[in-house]
């Protein structure tokens, strides 16, 4: 059990970093990514955020976050 959160705590230090952006309406979550950096990630986020801003979406968070996600769209139909 000790091993494995180990195991898992390493594997979230090592993977890249992804702009997760969040919107309300659609409700969506979109990542974006692969960066090496969290600042590489702060600095692409805003023309994520226009592009979305800019197809009507509403209610846009953004958290820059190492991860590894399984789909980079995920929307409530």
């Amino acid at each position: 059990m000790i091993k494995r959160l180990i195991v898992g705590f390493m594997q979230k230090l090592n993977a890249p970093w992804w702009a997760e952006i969040t919107t309300v309406k659609p409700s969506c979550v979109y990542y974006f990514g692969p960066f090496d950096t969290s600042a590489e990630a702060k600095e692409a986020y805003p023309g994520y955020v226009e592009d979305l801003d800019g197809e009507g979406a509403q209610g846009i968070v953004v958290v820059i976050k190492r991860c590894n996600p399984e789909v980079l769209t995920k929307c409530e139909e």
